[in-house]
């Protein structure tokens, strides 16, 4: 499966619910970002999320819980920040608390061809 879209080079910020499941479809590989504006090591991490989407032939898709906590229940979200990646529409990893460059960067690397 190709993606039907060409990554951005920038998160995306998520604007619409029914907008996760179109994006996490139209890209190869998603990092979604579970995020909160007054949460603490989502704003340490921030740079590294921005780097990635940059850096990487993977989406970035930001997703602040306190305005869809319906995703983010659905999603399991308990922390944040929790990071899910998606392969192929599928989820393939999930990392909860700040991490480092080097970890988002390794766990979408892990599934580009």
């Amino acid at each position: 499966m190709s993606s039907t879209e060409a990554v951005p080079s920038e998160p995306i910020q998520l604007t619409d619910a029914d907008g996760f499941d179109e994006i996490v479809a139209d890209h190869d590989v998603v990092l979604v970002d579970f995020y909160a504006d007054w949460c603490g090591p989502c704003q340490m991490m921030e740079p590294a999320v921005e780097q990635l989407a940059n850096d990487t032939d993977a989406a970035v898709l930001k997703v602040d819980v306190d305005q869809y906590q319906s995703l983010a229940a659905e999603y399991g979200v308990q922390s944040i920040p929790t990071l899910l990646v998606f392969a192929d529409g599928e989820r393939v990893e999930r990392m909860v608390g700040a991490q480092s460059a080097e970890s988002l960067s390794d766990a979408v690397a892990a599934h580009l061809d």
